[in-house]
C-alpha cells in the first residue's frame, strides 16, 4: 500500500514504538536492502504518482543512498522537484518505510542514478499482525459494501490487493466509494476461498490515486477492520497463514 510521511495512518497506530533512530541499524538495514536487491515503492508525495527503484550503494562517508532511476522519466522529473519523497519495501517479512525531502541526479558504475541523503529515522514494522500478504492475481479476494443514499442501498463489489490481521486494502478505479478518512462503512462482506464469508466494519484510513507507469489511473483505499470479532480474524489471520505457505511453497520450486 501507497504511503507518505504526513498521511500514512492504514492500521492507525502509533509509529514511534517502529521508528529506529540509531545510525548503526539504519546502515545496517540499507546495506541489507542492497545486498539483497529488494524492489522499493518510490511515492512522490502529493502528486499520486509511483514507481519502482532499489538501492544501489550505501555511502556511509558521505552520508549518502544511491538509488536506481525509474523507467519512467516523467517520474524521474517529478521526484527531482519533490521535498515529499515516500519509499516502502520488505526484508525478511518485516515492513521497511522511510523518507527523505530531497533528492538528486548523480551518477554510480558509469551509469545515472539518484541520490538521497542517509535518512535519519526508519520505520520497521515487524509485529506480526501489520505484516500484509497481497493476495492472487488469478484470484483476487472480492469485498462487497453497502452504499447508502438515503433510503436507497446500492452494493459495490471491489477487489482486495492485500490483507492483513489489521486491514486490507481495496482497490477502486472507478472512485465508487466515498473515500473521506474516518468513514466507516457497516456490513462490509469479504469472501474468501471455500465459501468463507468475513463480516465487519470498515474505516477508510488511507486514500491514494496513483499514475502508474503504464500511464493508468488507480485508487487504493488502506481500510481499518472496525470492530472485527475474534472469530473473524481468526480466519483471516489462517487464510494468511495459508497463502504465505503457498507463495513460499511457489519461491522454492515446489509448486
Amino acid at each position: 500500500m501507497p504511503i507518505s510521511q504526513d498521511e500514512y495512518g492504514d492500521e492507525d497506530l502509533d509509529l514511534s514504538p517502529f521508528k529506529v533512530h540509531s545510525r548503526r541499524e539504519i546502515l545496517a538495514l540499507m546495506r541489507a536492502l542492497c545486498e539483497q536487491r529488494q524492489l522499493v515503492r518510490m511515492l512522490v508525495g502529493g502528486s499520486g504518482e509511483a514507481s519502482v527503484t532499489s538501492i544501489l550503494h550505501v555511502d556511509e562517508d558521505d552520508n549518502a543512498v544511491i538509488l536506481d532511476v525509474p523507467a519512467n522519466a516523467a517520474i524521474t522529473r517529478h521526484v527531482l522537484g519533490s521535498k515529499n519523497i515516500s519509499f516502502e519495501t520488505v526484508l525478511e517479512r518485516i515492513r521497511i518505510l522511510f523518507f527523505a525531502t530531497d533528492i538528486t541526479e548523480c551518477s554510480y558504475g558509469d551509469l545515472p542514478a539518484l541520490r538521497i541523503a542517509l535518512p535519519t529515522s526508519m520505520i520497521r514494522l515487524q509485529r506480526r499482525e501489520y505484516y500484509r500478504v497481497a493476495t492472487p492475481l488469478a484470484t483476487p479476494l472480492r469485498c462487497t459494501i453497502q452504499i447508502i443514499d438515503g433510503e436507497t442501498v446500492q452494493p459495490v463489489t471491489l477487489s482486495l490487493l492485500n490483507v492483513s490481521g489489521g486491514g486490507i486494502t481495496i482497490i477502486d478505479d472507478k472512485h465508487q466509494l466515498d473515500h473521506t478518512i474516518g468513514r466507516i462503512y457497516r456490513g462490509c462482506q469479504i469472501y474468501l476461498p471455500g465459501s468463507t464469508v468475513v463480516t465487519t466494519a470498515l474505516e477508510i484510513r488511507n486514500s491514494v490515486d496513483l499514475r502508474m507507469e503504464n500511464g493508468k489511473h488507480s485508487r487504493r483505499l488502506g481500510c481499518l477492520f472496525h470492530d472485527l470479532p475474534k472469530a473473524m480474524l481468526a480466519v483471516i489471520q489462517r487464510y494468511i497463514t495459508r497463502l504465505e505457505r503457498e507463495q513460499n511453497a511457489r519461491n522454492s520450486g515446489l509448486r
